[in-house]
């Protein structure tokens, strides 16, 4: 934090975050209302992974040859964009000029264009951390990009549903937009960031050799792998609005603390972390943490008291900090800068897969089996991912770094 350019970096990446999450939670609850249907929620998720998974390999291949600074400022820009518009979706609904039908298609449209903004965003964050600060200190500016990201969606979900309740649907949005503007503003103050020079390949070639790398890398694959599972069957966070509106039924201010709830833990353990980082059995912690985040789902499935579900749901986001850590750890010290791009690429394929199509799937699997049924459903397939994983993959249960 003593590099200037690092403090702007890790500033304007809270705020655009910040800003990300509130997007997230206020469409969620905005969708629910309109619809009442859970299976609206994971089409959100469909949209948005559907271009996001296409796009990552070349995007991976176009950020390992492009200034990444500049590759940034045009996906916030981008996103921005995308803020103003279900800012102005939201106006007209307001006011009577617009009909739910409309309000609807916006919402899945837009989510759509941010998949694809986000293909080539994520991989881009990642890249730019190991040429703004120096290798002795990446795996430290690793956790404070992950702390910055973490305490971000605390506050933009918990800030959303405040401002959902002071300010409506609309005023919402529009703080979202200023919000990422400013982001912008601060992102422009980096130094362009062209990675290494390395000799040309055909795209196809280039892509190859990122995929490669993972493959043969078994800790990164079963990392990667193991987030993959996990989060698609243990994503719960999809169906917070259906819990906080009907079953709990504790309003807007609660869905707000509701969806901060994973991100309150979260952001505590990653500072404990920080503080007392982890010296062995990275790989054995990873592996039980993620079981841990299966039986919090499970508890969050089966309560009717907004309390437990918020305790649930803080020891899901505990487990899930240390999780995040490790495997983020893991990809920063174990990825070669001129690959960078491309591997961050195919972790964004992982990511975008299990958030995204978990949210499609818990969407799906509230429709066919229940809300409940579904989470305590998710909850228990985690588990048994990790029971496989720790068998399957000797690798990462022996993992030291």
């Amino acid at each position: 934090m003593r590099i200037p350019e690092f403090r702007a970096f890790i500033v304007a990446r809270f705020l655009f975050i910040m800003g990300l999450r509130m997007m997230g939670t206020v469409t969620g609850w905005w969708m629910y209302q309109l619809t009442r249907d859970p299976l609206s929620l994971g089409l959100i998720g469909l949209s948005e992974v559907i271009p996001a998974v296409s796009l990552a390999l070349y995007a991976g291949h176009v950020v390992d040859r492009t200034d990444r600074r500049r590759m940034i400022l045009r996906s916030v820009v981008l996103y921005a964009g995308c803020a103003g518009i279900l800012f102005l979706s939201s106006i007209t609904l307001d006011e009577g000029y617009n009909n739910v039908f409309t309000a609807i298609a916006a919402m899945y449209i837009i989510y759509f264009l941010t998949g694809a903004i986000r293909a080539f965003s994520g991989p881009s964050f990642g890249a730019v951390i190991s040429q703004i600060v120096t290798l002795e200190n990446l795996a430290n500016a690793t956790g404070w990009s992950q702390g910055t990201w973490l305490s971000a969606s605390v506050i933009g979900h918990a800030v959303a549903g405040f401002l959902i309740a002071g300010s409506g649907i609309s005023g919402t949005f529009f703080c979202i937009f200023i919000l990422i503007l400013i982001s912008w503003g601060l992102f422009r103050t980096l130094q362009p960031k062209w990675p290494p020079t390395q000799s040309e390949k055909r795209t196809w070639e280039s892509v190859k050799e990122g995929i490669r790398f993972v493959a043969k890398t078994k800790e990164i694959l079963a990392a990667l792998s193991l987030d993959l599972f996990a989060v698609l069957f243990g994503g719960a966070v999809a169906l917070v609005p259906i819990f906080a509106s009907d079953i709990l039924q504790v309003g807007p201010i609660g869905f707000g603390w509701l969806n901060a709830a994973a991100d309150f833990g979260a952001i505590l353990i990653v500072i404990l972390l920080l503080i007392f980082p982890l010296q062995k059995n990275q790989g054995k912690i990873l592996l039980l943490a993620v079981a841990g985040f299966g039986l919090s789902i499970l508890v969050f499935g089966l309560s009717k008291w907004f309390w437990l579900s918020f305790t649930a749901l803080f020891f899901s986001g505990i487990l899930d900090g240390i999780s995040i850590v490790v495997r983020g750890t893991i990809l920063q010290l174990k990825t070669p800068d001129h690959l960078r791009g491309r591997v961050m690429s195919v972790n964004s394929m992982f990511i975008n897969s299990s958030n995204e199509l978990g949210q499609f799937e818990s969407g799906v699997a509230a429709r066919l089996m229940g809300t409940v049924r579904s989470v305590v459903f998710g909850g228990c397939m985690t588990m048994a991912i990790v029971l496989i994983t720790w068998f399957r993959a000797p690798e990462l249960r022996k993992l030291n770094y």
